[in-house]
């Protein structure tokens, strides 16, 4: 990250978050990954700095920072851990969500415990048949006198089971996105429960169970937005997401640039340092060009969603593909340079590697980001 190129505002933004990833995420990250601890008591550190809501307006109680603030923010986390980085960015989209889209009842109700991560957050919209095209979903909400009754089963739920809140989409009208709506569902109501925390190779730090759904009772006031605009609210809020994940796979992999730069300067072999041998200089010379590549159409993306700039979606979407497969490359890349270090976890490059590998799957697999990019360029010729 070029600190000439940030503003004042944004260096003391990086630095207190860099001091935060550093002090209270980095010397934990192997434990919390080995022992599939969820260190909810740090997110609440997290939450004292303002990042439980980023994007939340002030009023709301939230920090009001920009999509271009918000990933310099990520990225930083990252460089500490990419597993609970993934999750504050996760839960940082459904507090902006309900910001977004809730009436002043819930905004009210929900966005101080958010905020603050006395309450966590969780994003509901994959189903067990319904990924890539999640439109499809068939979770079913009925009307129930002045409330709902929601029936299904959500899959690969990151914080299920932790997090108090639910942004749920359900199917209240016909086949479709127009049929689909956005749900505020409470851990507690009657109806709900969770599966098993899920075997991973990856973002062991944080919990991923299924949300089950039998006949779950939701009473007035649950709806977000209004009926048949779930399926756009889930999209908006996915923009946001893109790019959080894609912010996140760029902290990983510098991560694990830095360590191995540190690697290469301590290690000899034929009687000289690794770290000057050229080839291996070059591998680190793509390594550094391809993060600066992505971080830059990161950034683009993020201040076309400040602007509200129709081709937003489709700059989202560019960035997410490009981010998260350069971050995982460039991840991979020093595992190998690391040689069997890079294989053994004390090191932390294998955790980085298996973090970011899920970055390329989730907020809508990087094939379909393909479709969003592939769409966009194409529409004039329809």
């Amino acid at each position: 990250m070029t600190a000439t190129l940030l503003t004042e505002d944004q260096q003391a933004l990086v630095e207190t978050t860099l001091d935060f990833a550093q002090d209270h995420l980095a010397p934990h990250a192997l434990d919390w990954d080995r022992d599939k601890h969820f260190p909810v008591g740090v997110l609440r550190k997290a939450a004292g700095l303002g990042l439980g809501g980023v994007y939340v307006r002030e009023e709301s109680g939230g920090s009001g920072l920009s999509r271009a603030d918000g990933v310099l923010v990520f990225e930083t986390l990252a460089s500490g851990c990419p597993s609970i980085a993934g999750y504050l960015s996760i839960h940082n989209m459904v507090a902006w969500m309900i910001d977004r889209y809730g009436d002043p009842d819930q905004r009210e109700r929900l966005l101080p415990r958010l905020c603050a991560m006395e309450d966590l957050a969780s994003y509901a919209l994959t189903e067990p048949g319904a990924g890539s095209d999640a439109a499809a979903l068939t979770t079913r909400a009925v009307r129930e006198g002045d409330g709902w009754t929601l029936t299904g089963v959500k899959q690969f739920i990151s914080g299920a089971g932790a997090a108090q809140v639910y942004v749920v989409m359900a199917r209240t009208g016909g086949e479709g996105a127009e049929g689909i709506s956005a749900f505020l569902v409470d851990k507690d109501d009657p109806g709900v429960t969770f599966g098993p925390n899920e075997r991973k190779m990856g973002w062991n730090a944080q919990p991923t169970r299924q949300v089950i759904l039998d006949g779950a009772r939701l009473p007035r006031g649950r709806l977000l937005g209004r009926e048949g605009e779930g399926f756009r609210i889930a999209m908006n809020g996915l923009n946001g997401g893109r790019l959080g994940i894609a912010a996140c796979s760029l902290g990983g992999a510098r991560s694990a640039l830095d360590r191995s730069l540190a690697h290469l300067a301590d290690r000899e072999a034929f009687g000289t340092r690794l770290l000057d041998a050229q080839a291996l200089r070059f591998r680190l010379a793509d390594m550094a060009t391809e993060l600066a590549a992505a971080r830059a159409l990161v950034q683009q993306a993020a201040q076309a969603l400040d602007e509200g700039d129709p081709q937003a979606p489709y700059l989202c979407a560019m960035a997410k593909r490009f981010a998260t497969d350069t971050g995982f490359s460039v991840a991979d890349r020093a595992l190998q340079l690391h040689g069997g270090y890079g294989y053994l976890s004390e090191y932390g490059i294998e955790k980085i590697v298996r973090d970011l590998r899920v970055h390329q799957i989730l907020e809508g697999s990087n094939e379909i980001m393909r479709v969003i990019v592939a769409r966009g360029l194409t529409e004039a010729f329809r």
